[in-house]
């Protein structure tokens, strides 16, 4: 099993409807969060997973739990707080890339605190973790303890999904980074993260950084022009995204973390000693199978992550 750490909340996408008045704003509100998501498209590519998170006693944070529930994703380790369940209002530009505004200051997927770390068993194989979490707090300073705690034991995968506007402080984006990158051993990172973060900065100076700490595999996700791998052991290469219409590009990069740790696991691969034992033919396997997931869902509208039997 795969534990996911991180965010839950809905994202509320604006509906503008020909000679609606100004005075009206219709809204789609749909199950998120990166974190969240990455869970849901983990146990629908056949991987079991957990959600750790914190949820809302409201409305929404029930919603979100019953999600969970009928996805099959296991809720054992959610967290239940008297707090707001986090809003992000989502703009869809021309190109199918989604802005983000966070309604979330003092939200309950904040909330989560050390003394609410589960111990984990042997059938906990790797944990996932990723955007806003890792800078806002308290389940900042929580999620970094965790990884502490568990590095060298199972696999730790790490996503930044860099979101500046619920923490704006690029600063404290650099650092907190710096830290997990030396605890994680896969990460996956987008060149929009990397030029919010290091504007100016060659990717590939960074990541080279990275793979002489912890990291044994990075991947480098550059949207319409597929991603790269850097591999300490095999080097880097490229490979193209494949020519998909596409609705948006809203959830595809959870797509890619997810098909990344399915893809391991079912290589019985998903461990720091999978991750170094893995050659150049396996890697290349591994890259093409998250390029071709993501393409999948930037065909669809919303985060609406591909099931196993839809990917080859």
């Amino acid at each position: 099993m795969y534990l996911v750490c991180g965010e839950a909340l809905f994202d509320f996408f604006s509906a503008d409807e020909a000679g609606a008045p100004a005075s009206k704003v219709a809204f789609q509100a749909i199950a998120g969060g990166s974190p969240f998501n990455v869970a849901v498209g983990l146990r629908r590519l056949g991987v079991d997973v957990a959600l750790l998170a914190g949820l809302s006693r409201d409305y929404l944070g029930q919603r979100l739990r019953r999600v969970l529930e009928n996805e099959g994703v296991d809720t054992r380790y959610l967290r239940e707080f008297d707090a707001p369940t986090t809003l992000a209002m989502v703009a869809v530009g021309a190109d199918g890339s989604p802005h983000y505004s966070f309604r979330g200051e003092g939200c309950a997927d904040r909330q989560l605190q050390e003394e609410h770390l589960p111990q984990l068993d042997a059938q906990v194989r790797g944990l996932h973790i990723g955007s806003f979490a890792l800078v806002v707090q308290p389940i900042a300073d929580t999620l970094l303890a965790l990884v502490r705690r568990e590095r060298g034991q199972r696999l730790i995968s790490l996503d930044p999904n860099v979101r500046l506007n619920p923490q704006p402080d690029i600063q404290l984006w650099r650092q907190r980074i710096a830290e997990l990158a030396g605890h994680a051993d896969l990460i996956k990172v987008s060149d929009e993260d990397l030029a919010q973060l290091y504007p100016g900065q060659a990717p590939e100076t960074l990541i080279r950084g990275w793979l002489q700490g912890n990291a044994r595999l990075v991947f480098l996700t550059r949207g319409s022009q597929g991603a790269t791998v850097f591999s300490r052991g095999h080097g880097s290469w490229s490979v193209d995204a494949p020519r998909v219409e596409v609705a948006d590009t809203v959830g595809a990069g959870d797509t890619f973390q997810a098909a990344l740790i399915t893809w391991l696991t079912e290589q019985g691969l998903d461990s720091p000693q999978g991750l170094e034992q893995l050659d150049r033919e396996q890697t290349d396997a591994l890259l093409r199978f998250a390029v071709n997931a993501a393409a999948q869902t930037c065909t669809r509208t919303g985060p609406d992550l591909p099931y196993r039997h839809q990917l080859p």
